[in-house]
């Protein structure tokens, strides 16, 4: 996937992104133990090489349906290791920007129209006046909010758009959240599973087909992708925990399935008192309501 770059400037910014790929702050490595924020730099770094993964197959002209290079081609033209690929295509195939097929290889998908893709430009644009400026450094919008705030926003909103989701669901749809419970199964580390759970939620929401209802809910996954959230979620994570979760994504898609909103309503509604619950037993401190 080495390709000549046309934009002059386009060069020594994938030089960036590798060298910063390469620091200690961007290892791949996350060491039992270590502090949280070593995990949300993992995430970050799984990001920030998905990027440049979807960035190279532009470059050389590949659009839907093209196949990628091997995981050991990428890992060798893009100096990093394998386990470092294979988690940022499982972050890409938890977005719907690529599938993987077994016997055949990684193929990119039509860019997806779920969550925030499905936000009209002028809506995006209203929820990144909500969520107020940036920080100075760049930090992502949203990445401040406290984590109760995010479980309450998410309390009032999730549960009652059930009711939608019942309505308005295709069976693309269902199928398509099938798929993100499946490969949450199958995740190998704490980060992949946080990626298919957001994958998951995200599809929930889509399957509304409300484009309001899915601007806000990108304000949401802002927040839920900021640092803050990130450390304190890994705090409370546990395989017991991630049993638990798929248990109740399970019980949210089989109601979904069964077009009974009054299950999917309670079904979303317990699953989020349980996430809220396991927050506020690791750090009291995200049960304060900012005023």
């Amino acid at each position: 996937m080495r390709t000549a770059v046309g934009a002059g400037e386009a060069e020594p910014s994938r030089q960036a992104d590798l060298a910063w790929l390469d620091t200690p702050a961007g290892s791949s490595r996350v060491i039992p133990g270590s502090s949280p924020r070593a995990g949300t730099m993992h995430a970050e770094r799984g990001l920030r090489l998905a990027e440049l993964i979807l960035s190279g197959a532009r470059q050389a002209g590949q659009g839907p349906g093209s196949r990628l290079p091997t995981e050991r081609q990428l890992a060798a033209d893009l100096g990093v290791t394998r386990s470092s690929v294979r988690h940022a295509l499982a972050m890409l195939e938890a977005q719907g920007r690529i599938s993987r097929e077994v016997g055949r290889g990684t193929f990119l998908r039509d860019a997806p129209r779920t969550g925030a893709d499905a936000v009209p430009a002028a809506d995006s644009r209203a929820v990144r006046a909500a969520a107020g400026p940036a920080p100075a450094g760049g930090q992502a919008p949203g990445a401040d909010f406290a984590p109760a705030d995010v479980m309450t926003v998410r309390r009032l909103l999730e549960p009652p758009a059930m009711s939608l989701v019942v309505a308005w669901a295709t069976a693309a749809d269902l199928d398509e959240m099938d798929r993100c419970l499946a490969d949450g199964d199958r995740a190998a580390s704490y980060e992949e599973f946080e990626s298919w759970d957001l994958a998951l939620h995200r599809c929930i929401m889509a399957a509304s087909h409300s484009p309001l209802l899915g601007a806000l809910y990108q304000a949401i996954e802002t927040a839920r992708h900021g640092q803050v959230w990130g450390d304190l979620k890994r705090r409370s994570a546990s395989l017991e925990h991630r049993e638990q979760y798929q248990g109740d994504h399970r019980a949210i898609v089989s109601a979904l399935r069964a077009r009974d909103s009054a299950r999917a309503v309670e079904a979303m509604r317990l699953h989020l008192a349980r996430v809220s619950d396991h927050l506020n037993a690791t750090d009291p401190a995200a049960g304060v309501i900012w005023r």
